[in-house]
């Protein structure tokens, strides 16, 4: 048995291989699976070769070598690793605090971690879907109301390529320095909320009355960051309430608003 075994025994296309064993010397070609592939350094000890392009994406092919006078060497398994893609994500924001986060893509069976940003990568488990994966993504506080982050995913077959997945995180909306004009009047008024920030990207505006009835999904004009146009909801009951606004980046505080 000339060849004994491979270092490493397994890899990605571009990987260089070296072939252990004995009486290797006269080694003139490498069969790796069905392509017949140059080597780079030849011993009697070692012979070196590059996993060539024509490699299968993923899985085990057989290695041995052709010596001049016309033999094959006994073969050695190398199992070939997939480099990973992405191609999108579960979701298409997160709060500053984290959450879940599935990557859809491919070459995700053999485990490695997902890449959020420069953020602490998150590592997953070998032995689970190939083609999606779900992690905790890790806090991070954007210095504006929001901000982009690259996702990548990371495994022994590589690194998935930039600029396919982003992800954004969102501060949560605050009223606290809000004003209402107006800030008060009858049921079915609209007022101005003015003075906010971050209501970018909203999802939901709620009013809760004085008896404690949320009315969510209240139609609302956006004017821009700071500023929305709204309405008490018509069956509001009379007394103290509050809007609250919504957004991926988490529910803000109450904006008090009085039923006459």
């Amino acid at each position: 048995m000339p060849i004994t075994s491979l270092t490493p025994s397994q890899g990605t296309v571009g990987t260089t291989v070296n072939i252990n064993g004995t009486s290797l010397g006269t080694t003139v070609s490498v069969n790796f699976g069905g392509a017949v592939v140059t080597p780079t350094a030849v011993s009697n000890t070692l012979v070196t070769f590059v996993v060539p392009s024509s490699a299968p994406c993923s899985g085990q092919v057989s290695v041995s070598t052709n010596l001049s006078n016309g033999t094959r060497t006994n073969s050695v398994p190398f199992f070939v690793i997939v480099k990973p893609t992405t191609t999108g994500l579960g979701e298409t924001c997160l709060p500053a605090t984290g959450g879940a986060l599935t990557v859809f893509g491919t070459g995700f069976a053999a485990g490695g971690t997902v890449n959020v940003g420069a953020l602490t990568p998150v590592a997953f488990a070998a032995g689970g879907s190939n083609t999606s994966v779900t992690v905790t993504a890790p806090a991070h506080t954007p210095a504006g109301c929001f901000d982009t982050q690259q996702v990548t995913v990371t495994t022994a077959g590589g690194a998935s390529t930039t600029g396919i997945t982003q992800i954004d995180y969102y501060n949560a909306p605050s009223l606290a320095a809000a004003t209402l004009t107006p800030a008060t009047g009858p049921a079915g008024t609209e007022t101005t909320i003015s003075g906010a920030t971050c209501l970018i990207g909203i999802t939901d505006v709620t009013f809760t009355d004085s008896a404690a009835t949320a009315f969510t999904g209240l139609a609302f004009t956006p004017i821009d960051a700071t500023s929305i146009v709204t309405a008490v909801p018509a069956a509001a009951a009379a007394g103290a309430g509050a809007f609250t606004v919504t957004t991926c980046g988490g529910t803000s505080g109450p904006a008090t608003f009085t039923v006459t």
